[in-house]
């Protein structure tokens, strides 16, 4: 699913890095994909008590299932009496692969001190100087 990891000497904005990450995030940004997790947080669940709990329609909540399943967070297993009926939950190992990817993304010891190299401060002549922090 996710594959945020940066090879040493690589730029911090790869964009084929961060690719995958701003997917599963841009999938994450529906409200209504958020509620069905959270709802898949309390365990295994088929579509009609999804819909009946988010007060959603049963073809849009099948709809975000499977967007969240193309994303990799969510499993679907067929009942195996009545092929019919579906269930829902939460794929673990990707669920735990996704906040250790947002985790390291986020680390704030990756945040590295820069100087800026243009604006007033580097122009000839200026008084505060290339080596004060942006914002001091």
């Amino acid at each position: 699913m996710l594959n945020y990891r940066q090879p040493p000497g690589a730029e911090a904005t790869s964009a084929a890095r961060l690719r995958p990450l701003a997917g599963i995030m841009k999938v994450l940004a529906e409200p209504n994909r958020l509620l069905l997790l959270e709802m898949l947080m309390q365990g295994v669940q088929c579509n009609c008590d999804l819909g009946q709990a988010l007060g959603m329609a049963p073809n849009l909540v099948s709809h975000h299932l499977g967007v969240l399943r193309e994303a990799g967070l969510v499993r679907a297993e067929h009942d195996p009496l009545d092929a019919r009926w579906i269930y829902y939950s939460i794929d673990p190992s990707a669920l735990s692969e996704l906040r250790e990817t947002l985790a390291r993304f986020l680390d704030v010891d990756r945040i590295q001190p820069r100087r800026s190299t243009c604006g007033p401060r580097n122009t000839p002549g200026s008084t505060l100087g290339p080596d004060l922090p942006i914002g001091g």
